[in-house]
């Protein structure tokens, strides 16, 4: 198996998944640029966060004038997932070098890492491994960056009139019905969902974080009940 290969099959391997991040990317971008925050802000987002549902729920939040902690908060609750991503990674990038260790987290999306740890299970070559994730995580760091600037620009030149907040639960609604494969996942999807409608007065924007709160403790009981 040449290397070279493993950067391009990367990338062929996350390419049918842009169908979704990509309009997904224009939604955010517009958000963006039809929010109080700003464009430049809003574009920011996409490079210091680069996680979608975390950036909506920033965006949002800053919107709303909510407090930074609560903001910092609700968008770490939203990336824990990560947390488990990494876990299922780390055998594989230990074999990797010092500085692919540190710097190829920063590019880790759900995608990358669905298409990568399928392809972990078929080679044992490191190089290749590293090459093929590098090439997954970048492609769609790249089409990430792209469609959320687009989104911004097209957002810009809209009427004031015109109010995307829509937009916001209609994502969520879109990443729900992909994401929710188990009943473990729904109950904490519906959970969830159901607290933060009801949180949504309390102040400071803490009802979406109630509500993510919510919905894994009561994902994690329902796991364990269930199995």
């Amino acid at each position: 198996m040449q290397l070279r290969e493993g950067f391009v099959d990367g990338t062929k391997a996350v390419s049918p998944l842009l169908i979704g991040v990509v309009p997904f990317g224009l939604v955010l971008g517009i958000i963006a640029a039809d929010s109080s925050i700003g464009p430049a802000l809003g574009y920011a987002t996409s490079i210091i966060i680069f996680g979608g549902a975390a950036q909506l729920a920033t965006i949002q939040l800053l919107d709303e004038g909510a407090l930074a902690a609560v903001v910092i908060a609700t968008a770490l609750v939203i990336g824990s997932r990560h947390v488990m991503y990494s876990a299922a990674l780390a055998p594989h990038f230990s074999e990797f070098p010092r500085w692919a260790r540190y710097a190829l987290p920063y590019v880790l999306t759900d995608q990358a890492f669905a298409v990568s740890i399928v392809r972990y299970q078929e080679v044992t070559d490191p190089a290749y491994k590293r090459r093929f994730f590098t090439g997954a995580a970048l492609t769609l760091w790249g089409s990430w960056q792209l469609a959320t600037l687009t989104g911004i620009v097209v957002g810009g030149q809209l009427p004031q009139s015109l109010s995307l907040e829509f937009a916001i639960p209609l994502v969520f609604v879109a990443l729900l019905v992909l994401t929710v494969h188990s009943r473990p996942e729904f109950v904490a999807a519906i959970v969830g969902g159901a607290i933060a409608v009801i949180a949504a007065p309390a102040p400071y924007g803490l009802g979406l974080i109630i509500g993510a709160l919510s919905g894994v403790a009561a994902g994690v009981l329902a796991h364990r009940i269930m199995r």
